[in-house]
């Protein structure tokens, strides 16, 4: 009977190790706290100019939006209006993803300790399930 990866042997190694890395990356993530500053009168993307600062707020991004949107109703070959629409749409995109901050919950090091043998190890274990086990007996 053929194992994982269709190698002799290694199918309890490669169900341990999915159970353990399951359990690792879930904790791991369980830990991780996402939260975000984007608001529409937020600061998405700044330029210096003239000696001066200049912010671009989520909100003066919907003004080109508008524009292309009102282009495209108008004419839908207007290519002025998809630039307008996608581009201000990309923009939008890029700044939420931008604003997002990610922080991981206090713990003890013994936690995350436990939270890396268990995700790395199970890794681990099902790459090492794919080898063929006569190849890993004889080295």
């Amino acid at each position: 009977m053929k194992g994982s990866g269709g190698t002799t042997g290694g199918t309890g190694e490669f169900f341990v190790g999915i159970v353990m890395m399951c359990g690792g990356f879930y904790l791991l993530l369980n830990a991780i706290t996402v939260s975000s500053a984007f608001a529409f009168s937020s600061r998405l993307y700044g330029f210096s100019a003239f000696g001066s600062q200049f912010g671009i707020t989520g909100g003066i991004i919907m003004i080109p939006f508008m524009f292309g949107v009102g282009f495209l109703f108008f004419n839908a070959k207007n290519v002025i209006g998809w630039l307008l629409t996608l581009g201000s749409i990309t923009a939008l995109i890029f700044g939420v993803i931008s604003s997002i901050r990610f922080t991981m919950k206090t713990m003890s090091a013994f936690e995350l300790i436990v939270i890396l043998v268990l995700a790395i190890g199970g890794l681990g274990l099902v790459l090492r399930s794919f080898r063929d086990a006569s190849a890993r007996t004889s080295s």
